[in-house]
């Protein structure tokens, strides 16, 4: 049976609010509303959330002016245009990059990983980047409270939105949770004073993630709880009881796995404390999936083609099909100064690039960058 054209602006008016109310990725709202004036009309323009959005400061003690500002970046996977001949020969068929928007209106490019500003683009990177001319499909939010002066506030691991939705765009609607160096976990919303600590039973949180509409926190035991609107933690799974150093959730292909860390450590030379300290380095990773009907972990033996990162301030998923000579069935994660690659095939880890490579904006890796890696996707 032949295949025959879809006039999209024909669908009754009646269905478009329920499909565009269906769209939750700012992008995407934007596309769909770009599709023609009937779309355009169906659904309202997003209320942007103003950047950087001004908080009360985490830590009393050091408050010295009491207000920190939340910065928000975007991970898109970027597939370059087929009319462009500078882009579509290029070592990959899409990219990862990491859009931080660090002013109203002005957005920088930072590393995927480590979240490094990139200063420098390669020649044959666009230098003006309009994502209306790309192929785009937003992986992830990641979010980072800063001074006044830029500088990120030290002591604040992971920062979330719920609900993060690009429909409840309103700041009075939304909640801003803080998992902070000692473990504890906090929540601020916009117009409070002061920050408010959930937990009274000093756990240790090593991560937090909104999954299906739910916030969801991790402890050093593997305990995954979600949090009610009380603001109260309902525990959602047993403890894994894992062996690892330091949890991450990672939400893949719709289900919530736990990524176990084993650190050992090394001595590295701080150029800026001008002495050798113990710096964690990772020596194995296990991941692990709740069975929830039988109530207990199952630990994980191969990812497919799915590829886990695990970065500074958010951790994700993305099928490594989409991506030109890369594999699946590994997991990039970050230590101190460098980028490392699990591979779950022969349990081994490869190093890939130093952080001071200021070049390493993009993955995977161009060809001009290969050479200094130590080991490919």
């Amino acid at each position: 049976m032949g295949e025959r054209e879809v006039d999209w602006s024909a669908l009754p008016m009646e269905l478009l609010p329920l499909i565009g109310k269906t769209v939750q990725a700012r992008i995407d709202v934007v596309r769909f509303r770009s599709v023609c004036a009937s779309w355009r009309s169906s659904i309202p323009p997003l209320r942007g959330i103003s950047s950087p959005l001004l908080l009360p400061f985490p830590y009393p003690i050091n408050s010295a002016g009491g207000q920190s500002f939340l910065s928000q970046s975007t991970i898109y996977r970027l597939e370059p245009p087929d009319d462009n001949p500078n882009l579509s020969t290029c070592s990959s068929k899409s990219w990862l990059v990491k859009v931080e928007e660090f002013e109203p209106g002005r957005v920088r490019l930072l590393n995927p990983l480590s979240s490094l500003h990139i200063r420098f683009l390669p020649d044959y990177f666009p230098k003006v980047i309009n994502l209306l001319d790309f192929r785009v499909v937003e992986v992830g939010k990641a979010y980072k409270l800063q001074k006044s002066s830029g500088m990120n506030i030290a002591g604040v691991n992971k920062l979330v939105l719920f609900p993060n939705s690009a429909w409840t765009s309103c700041v009075e609607d939304k909640l801003i949770f803080g998992l902070f160096h000692e473990g504890k976990l906090g929540y601020v919303k916009y117009g409070d004073e002061n920050w408010t600590f959930v937990d009274d039973h000093n756990f240790y949180y090593d991560d937090i993630t909104v999954y299906k509409g739910q916030s969801y926190v991790v402890d050093r035991l593997g305990t995954v709880s979600w949090i009610d609107s009380s603001m109260k933690l309902i525990q959602f799974s047993p403890p894994l009881c894992g062996l690892g150093n330091q949890k991450h959730l990672v939400e893949s292909c719709g289900e919530l796995y736990v990524v176990d860390r084993f650190f050992d450590r090394e001595r590295r030379f701080d150029h800026d404390l001008r002495r050798y300290r113990l710096c964690p380095k990772t020596v194995n990773i296990e991941v692990y999936k709740l069975d929830q009907e039988w109530g207990r972990w199952v630990m994980v033996k191969n990812l497919g083609d799915q590829v886990f990162f695990l970065g500074k301030d958010s951790s994700f998923s993305v099928s490594a099909t989409e991506f030109s000579g890369c594999k699946g069935n590994c997991v990039y994660f970050t230590d101190e100064n460098d980028i490392g690659v699990f591979y779950f095939e022969n349990q081994k880890i490869g190093r890939i690039v130093d952080f001071q490579d200021r070049c390493h904006l993009i993955w995977p890796p161009p060809s001009w960058l290969s050479s200094k890696s130590s080991s490919k996707c």
